[in-house]
């Protein structure tokens, strides 16, 4: 190793030394966080696509991957902002939605989850998840009430 160069300004790492910004163009950017995605980098694919959600807010692509990759990392309360912004732009977005109400849920509000939920269930009754998660979250609200 080269002293002074630490692992995150390696050639290979996509980023600038000096700005610590993600060299390329914002789709190789996306390219990247998807690749990190599907190899089980969550937080790291969060963090590149971060940069491209900033550089492109309109692409709903984009904002998709990365409410995934909030959610995958265990960051529920901005997985939650980040489908909202993809309901609110696109309401016919059913796996927005989905993971909308699924990320209330990880947050704790169940009563909040239920609507989105119920929403991708009602665009998408063949999808068995949805299915399933609308099911568990009433059966947790029906049990605390009881």
């Amino acid at each position: 190793m080269v002293e002074g160069r630490g692992p995150s300004d390696s050639p290979d790492s996509g980023l600038e030394p000096e700005a610590g910004m993600p060299t390329g163009s914002v789709y190789e950017w996306f390219q990247r966080g998807m690749r990190l995605l599907a190899e089980g980098s969550p937080a790291a694919a969060a963090a590149l696509l971060e940069r491209a959600a900033d550089a492109e807010p309109g692409s709903r692509s984009i904002r998709e991957a990365l409410a995934r990759a909030q959610f995958n990392s265990r960051r529920y309360a901005e997985a939650v902002d980040s489908f909202r912004r993809i309901v609110d732009a696109n309401p016919t977005e059913d796996y927005a939605y989905f993971g909308l109400g699924l990320a209330l849920w990880r947050t704790g509000d169940m009563e909040a989850a239920q609507e989105p939920l119920a929403i991708a269930v009602a665009m998408r009754p063949d999808q068995r998840h949805y299915v399933s998660a609308l099911k568990s979250v009433r059966a947790t609200l029906r049990a605390r009430r009881a």
